[in-house]
């Protein structure tokens, strides 16, 4: 199987291509990214992907119980056998109906992809199952990461489970939501806390990784985004193998935007979807790096061939001027995107756009989506946020059919739910109020009542 994949530099000038079983972070050639290619006419493929659903009947075999590896067919970099599953990708596509309106859309054309239901709670456990896989196949011990909360707890998971590997998690001073920290420390991380933000924290992790010998899993590892590419096959299994008009997702180290793009260049190569959806990518105004990058300096994919004077110019004004990222959704709190280059490939092949959120949209959009009872972190949120502002640009239409990828579950920044929705100003002030939230228009609110049934029976008539 391992002959008919390999890693390949995106870099088009450059080009090179390493065996599957070499642990790279990036091209040694050139420094570029790596993306894992296949011989695809030497591999058994189906004609459709309606035929994909051979596979749920059997579902007693862990590796097609998997949301992943049920899709193994379109990443084989190792034979099925031989990946590694804890029950990963059985995750929900929900029509949003009672969300619809808040978005401006018409009733039957907003969809959630709620990945939240994974094991460690997050989307993060497609991409861990793929890149704990490829560790295990080159002989990796140890693996690190470097996370704003939820890839250390996915790592963690399947570190704990597995034992195949030990976890270390390298994770900023203040930069992880106790929700996501509980979750490395409960399963066993070595956890790594440094004076610094999620940038820094990254820095670090590839420099230790690259001295000890230590496997890198964030989504700087291409196998990492092979395991991602598996959130769309599976939207796609939930609109009967139909592409949607839009997928919108939130950036941060742009891995999900990147797979996702990847998924539909292999996809439409292969002849098994004809129509592309178009991608949006919402970060918030606080971490805006795409937005200002794409949007505002015009920097494009261009052929792989963007300006890197540009981007360069860019972050070494951003480090001169001591901007960091802020905001309260944690999970997409980076300044500089390992997976830039690779989302600038998905904007142009899915004829992308990207815009910023303020956090009061994001937490207003966090309170619709908990009405509908699927819950979600704030970073989620910011798809849906994004969603609504396309709408009223008139970018998205109110009945094209949008699919918003809900990355995280709900209980993995409860402080933001707690504050917004509660009583208590002074902690309101403290979690949200810092971060230019004034308003919580949509909160539920616990009624104080005395303890006494009367007038408990009273506030419930």
């Amino acid at each position: 199987m391992s002959e008919l994949s390999y890693q390949k530099c995106i870099n088009p000038d450059c080009a090179a291509t390493f065996g599957i079983s070499e642990t790279l972070h990036c091209c040694p050639t050139c420094g570029a990214l790596l993306d894992v290619e296949y011989e695809w006419s030497r591999l058994a493929l189906p004609p459709r992907l309606s035929d994909f659903e051979k596979y749920w009947s059997q579902r007693s075999n862990p590796h097609r119980f998997s949301g992943v590896w049920r899709f193994h067919d379109l990443l084989p970099f190792v034979p099925l056998e031989q990946c590694v599953t804890i029950g990963e990708g059985q995750t929900l596509l929900q029509k949003a109906d009672f969300v619809a309106p808040y978005a401006g859309m018409n009733n039957g054309r907003l969809f959630l992809q709620y990945e939240g239901l994974n094991p460690s709670g997050s989307f993060k456990d497609n991409g861990m199952s793929a890149a704990v896989t490829h560790g295990r196949t080159v002989g990796a011990k140890r693996a690190a990461c470097a996370s704003t909360g939820n890839t250390s707890a996915s790592l963690a998971i399947y570190s704990a489970v597995t034992k195949l590997m030990q976890s270390v998690i390298f994770i900023g001073s203040g930069k992880i939501a106790y929700g996501k920290l509980s979750q490395a420390l409960d399963y066993g991380a070595k956890t790594i806390q440094i004076d610094g933000d999620f940038d820094d924290a990254m820095a670090r992790v590839q420099e230790v990784s690259k001295q000890l010998g230590i496997y890198l899993v964030n989504s700087i590892n291409p196998f990492r985004l092979e395991g991602q590419k598996t959130i769309m096959f599976r939207v796609l299994e939930a609109l009967r193998w139909e592409s949607p008009d839009w997928i919108v997702v939130p950036g941060g180290n742009l891995g999900n935007s990147s797979s996702f793009g990847k998924a539909f260049i292999e996809l439409h190569k292969l002849g098994l979807i004809k129509k592309v959806p178009r991608l949006a990518i919402i970060n918030a105004t606080g971490a805006n790096t795409l937005y200002r990058l794409v949007e505002q300096e015009n920097v494009t994919w261009n052929g792989g061939r963007y300006d890197k004077q540009r981007v360069n110019g860019f972050f070494a004004k951003m480090d001169s001027e001591g901007q960091r990222a802020s905001t309260i959704a944690s999970a997409i709190e980076i300044n500089k995107p390992v997976n830039l280059t690779k989302c600038l490939r998905a904007i142009d092949f899915c004829k992308g756009v990207v815009r910023d959120v303020t956090e009061q949209e994001i937490l207003d959009a966090k309170s619709q989506v908990g009405a509908g009872g699927l819950g979600c972190e704030p970073a989620s949120a910011a798809s849906l946020a994004g969603t609504r502002k396309l709408v009223n640009e008139g970018v998205i239409g109110r009945d094209e059919r949008v699919v918003c990828v809900l990355t995280g579950h709900q209980l993995k920044d409860p402080n933001a739910t707690v504050a917004y929705h509660g009583q208590d100003k002074e902690f309101f002030q403290k979690v949200l109020g810092s971060r230019g939230v004034t308003t919580a228009e949509f909160a539920n609110r616990p009624i104080t009542v005395p303890n006494d049934i009367e007038k408990i029976i009273e506030v419930l008539k």
